[in-house]
């Protein structure tokens, strides 16, 4: 009895303890950044999320018009949380150039059930040790032997936009969705995805289904804690979906394990991956496992399932958003279709070729300067940062990098809707801040994929603007931007394809 009430005292003793701790922490951070602007709260628990409103659209718009009443910084209020926008590059590059704030915020908690701990959301020790393990897949002499895949998936794609040519229009999202997809699966773990089992659709099907539940659960913030979750009408399908997701790349991780060979990795830039087999990012996680047991099988999955995640979204958008771009200005459009005639023949672009398309990657960064496929990424302060305009804001603090606004800045991009090219000559580029431009983050947390990323866009507008002249249906001025894990339309994006002769 007598250790009971001990046990009993003790426990109480230790929750309110770290109920203390909790609320003490808290407070610092709300009575810090109460004193930063910000649009008017309903009241202590509900913030600004009426502010906000709950939809995609109407978000998305609020925090525009928010950028512009409250530039460089401003603070949200949801729930018991305090965000703190940033807005400007100086405040930026304080955040993203200091490791001490490399732990991503609260809300890619909800990334937690399908990609764990990979390379998104893990941090310290763990995020230095798999971004150690990772980087050689994206050494230049692997990145080689990616390109036949990207042409291979680009022709397919192609195949596929044809039959849909006759048509007024074509709905390009799901064409290019379903392409970076393919192109992802087969790099990152080495099988290819044709879409013809039941196995395979079941698996596309919880790719796309697992991002719409997502989004549910930032608009509605409540659903970002666990333990709440559970009571959301979408949880038992977010465990299903999740369930399929796993046991696709477990099995894919167990059979490419049973041929596992050893492997020779470009140590150099002379150097080129010469194996017999074509190379999949899942093999160097099997080899870390092999080498020095660095990485289990559990956290094998977490990075190809990350991989999947960022590698196959991102990408699509980004695609879909340069294509709307191109048919809205033939001019450019034009001189991309020389560059590539230039470059390439009547040959399939090699690695080599696709660095030599300078004009396309400008349009592709100014492409992802309107539209950044990533448009903000959240942080968790590890220290306390004083900002370019004066304000404190206390370690624990989240801090929002609204990439969107950075980029349509009219100080850094005069005339910032306007699409071009020429914004992206060195010249031009040369005195502009180093945090001004973000498509791919900056500092140690940059993108890892982001000259994959740049590969794949290109080897695929060279099949795109070979066979089709690109007329516009959407454009910049009709389409409807929403908010999302990545940058999406509220519509699927629609372009004219017409063969060329």
């Amino acid at each position: 009895m007598l250790l009971s009430a001990a046990f009993l005292s003790v426990f109480t003793l230790t929750v309110v303890f770290y109920v203390a701790k909790w609320i003490k922490l808290h407070a610092k951070v709300l009575m810090a950044t109460a004193k930063i602007p910000g649009p008017p709260r309903t009241g202590f628990l509900i913030g600004n999320l009426t502010y906000l409103q709950n939809s995609p659209e109407k978000v998305f718009k609020r925090l525009r018009e928010a950028t512009h009443h409250f530039y460089p910084i401003y603070r949200i209020n949801t729930l018991h949380k305090s965000g703190v926008n940033i807005l400007c590059p100086e405040d930026c590059e304080i955040i993203m150039s200091n490791p001490a704030h490399n732990q991503k915020a609260m809300m890619y908690d909800l990334l937690h059930s399908w990609l764990q701990f990979g390379l998104l959301t893990s941090t310290g020790e763990k995020w230095a040790t798999r971004r150690k393990i990772l980087t050689p897949a994206f050494h230049f002499g692997i990145l080689q032997q990616f390109v036949s895949v990207f042409n291979e998936e680009a022709e397919k794609l192609v195949e596929e936009l044809r039959k849909d040519c006759q048509k007024p229009y074509v709905n390009i999202t799901p064409h290019v969705s379903q392409f970076t997809l393919k192109t992802i699966t087969e790099t990152a773990m080495g099988t290819k995805l044709e879409l013809v089992t039941k196995k395979e659709i079941g698996y596309k099907e919880a790719v796309c289904g697992i991002g719409k539940i997502k989004l549910y659960r930032i608009l509605n913030p409540w659903f970002i804690f666990s333990f709440i979750n559970v009571f959301s009408p979408w949880y038992l399908h977010e465990r299903r979906l999740t369930n399929t997701l796993h046991t696709f790349t477990k099995e894919v991780i167990t059979e490419r394990e049973k041929n596992f060979e050893n492997l020779d990795l470009p140590k150099d830039e002379d150097h080129v991956y010469k194996g017999k087999k074509r190379l999949a990012m899942l093999d160097l996680l099997l080899s870390a496992k092999k080498t020095d047991g660095a990485i289990d099988n559990q956290g094998i999955r977490e990075e190809v399932d990350t991989f999947m995640f960022e590698g196959h979204d991102t990408t699509a958008v980004a695609l879909g958003f340069i294509l709307m771009l191109l048919a809205c200005h033939k001019d450019v459009q034009e001189l991309v279709v020389q560059e590539i005639k230039q470059v390439l023949g009547d040959k399939k672009p090699t690695f080599n070729n696709l660095q030599e398309l300078k004009y396309v990657e400008r349009c592709i960064k100014e492409s992802l300067r309107l539209y950044p496929s990533v448009h903000f990424i959240a942080r968790t302060l590890g220290e306390d940062v004083v900002t370019h305009s004066g304000y404190l804001l206390p370690k624990e603090t989240i801090a929002c990098i609204h990439i969107y606004d950075i980029h349509h800045n009219p100080e850094i991009y005069p005339d910032p809707e306007r699409f071009d090219p020429d914004r992206f000559l060195p010249e031009n580029s040369r005195k502009r801040h180093p945090f001004a431009y973000l498509p791919f983050s900056a500092g140690p947390r940059n993108c890892i994929g982001q000259r994959f990323a740049m590969l794949e866009l290109k080897a695929a507008l060279c099949a795109i603007l070979t066979n089709f002249e690109l007329e516009p249906i959407d454009t910049p001025e009709t389409i409807v931007l929403v908010v999302d894990l990545v940058l999406r339309t509220k519509e699927n994006i629609k372009v004219k394809l017409v063969p060329r002769v």
